[in-house]
């Protein structure tokens, strides 16, 4: 089984690449396999520019191949809010809770009909001696008026799947991969993942 090497500590990130990757054949390690490596700072103004950050950071430390995700929510009544700040949006310690009671609390004025957002996907491939590779992903939607579903993380009980007509967070994790942001830019890198990965790699 080839080995990946996912760049990300967030355990429900890992559980979605998990359950992605292995029926292709990959055996999946996350940051949290390597809690030496610390915390790489994300500087970049977009997803791209983070992602890819994170995936060469790591990269040159294991000396592998590594693939970051940096990904988030974008509200249109938010001019793009929260964007890359997702993860911190409601201060520096990453509260699922926090964040989505500040969205909440922002868009209590906003009908429906202009509530619309996405979440958006980028992932860096990032390969020892070659250019490192980048594929997206979005996933449309809207902003509910209160948390609804038990499943996902993050901003997933208050983002309405248009595709599914149910919360994030009401979808089994097999219907969620079905549309994720992360599922469209998975598929886009699938194909190429033999080309990327090369001869010899195991």
């Amino acid at each position: 089984m080839k080995e990946i090497i996912i760049a990300t500590k967030n355990a429900g990130k890992a559980k979605e690449f998990k359950q992605m990757f292995q029926p292709l054949g990959y055996e999946v390690k996350t940051l949290l396999d390597y809690p030496e490596i610390p915390d790489v700072d994300e500087t970049g103004t977009t997803f791209e520019e983070n992602a890819i950050l994170k995936a060469e950071e790591v990269s040159k430390v294991l000396k592998q191949i590594v693939i970051a995700d940096d990904s988030g929510l974008s509200i249109d009544a938010l001019e793009g809010r929260p964007g890359i700040f997702s993860a911190r949006y409601a201060g520096e310690e990453k509260s699922d809770e926090a964040n989505m009671d500040k969205v909440l609390n922002e868009m209590k004025d906003v009908p429906d009909g202009s509530r619309t957002a996405r979440f958006y996907c980028a992932l860096a491939v990032a390969i020892p001696g070659k250019e490192t590779y980048t594929v997206s992903g979005t996933c449309e939607g809207e902003i509910l008026h209160e948390r609804k579903g038990s499943y996902g993380f993050g901003y997933d009980p208050i983002f309405f799947a248009i595709d599914k007509g149910k919360a994030m967070a009401e979808l089994e994790p097999e219907e969620k991969s079905e549309i994720s942001h992360r599922a469209h830019a998975l598929r886009l890198l699938e194909k190429d993942l033999p080309t990327l990965f090369g001869e010899g790699q195991s």
